[in-house]
């Protein structure tokens, strides 16, 4: 038998939720017998581990309705996740304390009906899926779990500050969203995340630069409003970095050299690239590196310099002329430089 306090959660987790027309996800929600064997639903036990609210399959409506506060209290959640896109883009490393060792692989996108959604031995892990997304509304809950390790509300209609997460995050995105307000407290003490993806949402303020310590494999804060310098204290080790398409000033710091995809287009830099970029860049160390459409003064790259086909640079829109022919996306316009009245050395 379930425990009744993650009985009554569910429950309202239902009332505050629906099937949009043609997605038939809840059909399987019947409280007269097993919440366990709900579809989206897995238990450890008689507690719930894991919640995926959506149907997976390509081309489902998915849900309407609101995320209902009472998700946080399901004390010894692992995963949730309101996607129905099974891509596990992060590797969970180790099981927090207190997580029941059979959650650790539970697959938080499968929602198809099964015999029996109690956890016994090892959990299948995800698919991968491509399909529709959901329509929830309301704010990020606060969660009581000191076992949630994935959080997954991406691509939602999701409002207001996001005030407190658990410590034990390691994959976290909420992009395609509303949310607002300064991230940047809650965010510095997960230092476990290995996945972080805040894109497309209103976050303000300064990006903790602890942040970038983290033993991240993707670091997405595109899209945003983020303001203000940007200058980790260690070389970043992350992989792939996006930071575009904000409100960031100030020099770009060389500790950013050694990231491969590196995005900082659309953002107010400004002084010189760093030398190191263009060692780099050349020797196929930095597989893209967007800059365009800041206010950047110079590069030290040698104009005769051959970029390796394997690497992408774009130095469009900014306050100098591009020392090479690179090609950069469309969208990036054909315009090459600022013009002159926006641009404070070339005004003299």
């Amino acid at each position: 038998m379930l425990d009744p306090v993650d009985f009554l959660a569910l429950q309202s987790i239902r009332k505050a939720l629906e099937d949009a027309p043609g997605s038939h996800f809840f059909s399987s929600w019947d409280f007269t017998g097993d919440p366990c064997a709900f579809s989206g639903v897995f238990c450890a036990g008689d507690r719930v581990v894991a919640l995926s609210l959506g149907d997976p399959r390509a081309g489902s409506p998915g849900l309407l309705g609101r995320l209902d506060p009472a998700v946080g209290r399901l004390s010894v959640l692992a995963e949730l996740s309101l996607v129905p896109q099974g891509r596990r883009a992060g590797a969970l490393r180790h099981r927090p304390a207190g997580q029941p060792p059979s959650a650790r692989w539970i697959s938080a996108s499968t929602s198809s009906p099964a015999p029996s959604r109690r956890a016994s031995g090892p959990s299948p892990r995800c698919p991968t899926w491509c399909s529709a997304t959901n329509r929830l509304s309301g704010t990020v809950p606060s969660f009581y779990s000191p076992s949630l390790v994935r959080l997954d509300l991406k691509h939602n209609n999701l409002s207001g500050e996001v005030t407190v997460l658990p410590d034990s995050l390691q994959y976290l995105s909420l992009s395609w969203n509303r949310l607002e307000g300064p991230v940047g407290g809650v965010v510095a003490r997960l230092v476990q995340l290995n996945y972080l993806d805040l894109g497309v949402n209103r976050f303000t303020g300064a990006i903790p630069s602890s942040v970038f310590s983290f033993p991240l494999t993707s670091l997405q804060l595109q899209r945003n409003r983020f303001t203000g310098s940007v200058l980790p204290p260690e070389e970043v080790a992350i992989p792939t970095v996006d930071l575009s398409y904000n409100r960031l000033s100030g020099p770009i710091s060389p500790t950013f050299a050694a990231v491969r995809s590196l995005y900082l287009n659309n953002n107010q830099f400004t002084g010189e690239v760093p030398a190191s970029f263009v060692a780099r860049l050349l020797d196929s160390g930095i597989q893209i590196l967007y800059l365009q459409h800041n206010y950047l003064t110079g590069i030290q790259m040698n104009p005769t310099a051959e970029i390796p086909m394997s690497s992408s640079l774009c130095l469009q829109y900014n306050c100098m002329v591009p020392p090479v022919a690179a090609p950069c996306p469309v969208k990036a316009g054909r315009v090459k430089t600022r013009p002159t009245a926006q641009c404070v050395e070339w005004r003299g």
